[in-house]
């Protein structure tokens, strides 16, 4: 038997709440398949499953806060023959000293907590699905009274619990900015961060993106964030060493090059879930995946891995008319590149003085993982892969 825990959701999540569950017992799981709906301080975010297995127990009820890493549900493995199949027929009662060879529906939880606190299962009369004896049954049973044979219980019907009211705007918001203050707190503090800046000429990329969108329609033509989000990704891939997080005391490389993208939420507040394999992407799957990130973002339908594996993070605050930003580090990830807006600037080249599109990119870094020349030539790359926008 397997345990689905509360996952954790980011470095500043401590607890959530179970707003619904997507599964009930004796309904079987793969690996990825979204089984619950979780409130967190930032957003409503689907919670994923990491391993396959039988529903046995949902052991935390709807509308019910708890701590990252408590025990959601109970799992056991696929063609186990487990007592407790939920849906099975009732069997006829028995008498306790003639049913000590019957098969009872027990879940597997039950079973261990029964053993562990000497409770004879033939006693219990069980409450769940069809007489199923839970481990609330067992608890009850290891302190009442052993109780006469009864008749079979008939299907137990769960209470209805309705999902919790959303929380106004501003008690998200405020709890949001409070979870936002404190991580940055402990970033700030805790990691010795460095800081690059350097322009970056963008005259080739607008051009081959204004070419390149003359031939697409109108709703597929690219923004020249898909260009920046693709030259850090390619970047970050030849330099893994910049692509991960500060645990334990070491550099821990990700496991691929998972942007994660900055989105402003509409009432105010912040969310950077992971763009998977960005380095992998073309630049139109680039801008898909940035547009179904932003509308799920806003619409509380994240998935749990796009916010716990960000190997790091992009910021871009061009479009609000910002020139520049030096960004604070996610923990633990190591670095956070920022990006202004684009804008004509003056520009030398070859000795003559003109006016040019750039962007000023910055690099916040971890020295505890990297330097400033390791950091440069991130930067670097950046800059190169944007002076080549056709290979991106």
């Amino acid at each position: 038997m397997s345990d689905f825990v509360m996952p954790s959701l980011g470095a500043d999540m401590e607890a959530g709440t179970l707003l619904e569950w997507y599964v009930k017992p004796g309904e079987t799981v793969k690996r990825g398949d979204l089984v619950a709906r979780v409130d967190t301080s930032k957003a409503e975010i689907e919670v994923e499953i990491f391993q396959d297995g039988v529903i046995d127990e949902l052991v935390v009820p709807v509308g019910v806060r708890v701590p990252v890493g408590t025990v959601l549900a109970t799992l056991h493995p696929v063609g186990v023959d487990v007592a407790a199949s939920v849906g099975a027929p009732a069997p006829a009662p028995v008498p306790a000293a003639a049913g000590a060879n019957h098969r009872l529906r027990v879940s597997p939880l039950a079973r261990r907590v029964a053993e562990q606190r000497g409770v004879d299962l033939a006693t219990i009369r069980g409450s769940g699905p069809n007489g199923a004896i839970t481990k609330a049954d067992v608890e009850r049973g290891a302190t009442a009274p052993v109780p006469a044979p009864a008749p079979p219980a008939a299907p137990a019907v769960p209470p209805a619990v309705a999902t919790p009211p959303p929380p106004e705007p501003g008690e998200r918001q405020a709890a949001m900015r409070a979870a936002i203050g404190a991580l940055m707190a402990r970033s700030k503090r805790e990691i010795p961060h460095y800081y690059l800046q350097q322009a970056i000429d963008m005259s080739r990329a607008i051009e081959w993106l204004h070419e390149t969108n003359l031939q697409r329609p109108v709703n597929d033509r690219l923004l020249p964030s898909a260009l920046l989000l693709s030259a850090v990704a390619r970047a970050a891939a030849e330099m893994p060493e910049m692509n991960g997080f500060w645990i334990d005391g070491a550099f821990s490389p990700g496991s691929g090059v998972h942007l994660g993208v900055a989105i402003s939420l509409r009432g105010g507040g912040l969310i950077a879930p992971a763009l998977h394999d960005a380095d992998r992407k073309s630049l139109a799957e680039i801008m898909a995946g940035v547009r179904d990130l932003v509308q799920r973002a806003r619409t509380g339908r994240l998935r749990s891995s796009e916010m716990s594996d960000p190997t790091l993070t992009v910021t871009n605050l061009g479009e609000h008319g910002v020139d520049l930003v030096h960004g604070v580090i996610y923990p633990p990830q190591v670095a956070l590149v920022g990006f202004g807006a684009v804008r004509d600037r003056p520009w030398a080249v070859g000795g003559m003085l003109g006016v040019r599109p750039t962007v000023v990119a910055t690099l916040a870094a971890d020295h505890r993982a990297s330097d400033g020349h390791t950091g440069s030539r991130l930067v670097t790359l950046i800059d190169r892969q944007l002076q080549k926008p056709e290979t991106l």
